[in-house]
């Protein structure tokens, strides 16, 4: 199995919303997309300067799943909107055996 982390940092513009929308957003894309097995999206409570807003935790078959995943068009328009809303994010992707 495949385990596909992110965390966002979100822009202060309208930042409550944005986190609202992308967790929704990203929310519906099980339904959406076969590749993706599993989604959680965390919404972040801790106020702290290493904090980031938003976290999803997703899970893949395969690599080849999750490369289907990051190109698939439903994927992608959320991709375009997160990346209007945030000014960082961090990824981690592995094996779990």
């Amino acid at each position: 199995m495949i385990v596909h982390i992110v965390m966002f940092k979100f822009k202060d513009e309208n930042k409550s919303t944005n986190i609202a929308h992308t967790k929704q957003m990203l929310d519906t894309l099980v339904d959406l997309i076969p590749a993706l097995k599993l989604m959680e999206v965390g919404v972040n409570f801790t106020v702290a300067p290493r904090a980031f807003d938003l976290s999803l935790y997703s899970t893949f078959d395969s690599k080849e799943d999750l490369e289907a995943y990051a190109i698939h068009p439903e994927h992608l328009k959320v991709v375009e909107f997160i990346k209007s809303v945030t000014i960082e994010s961090k990824v981690v992707d592995y094996i779990k055996e």
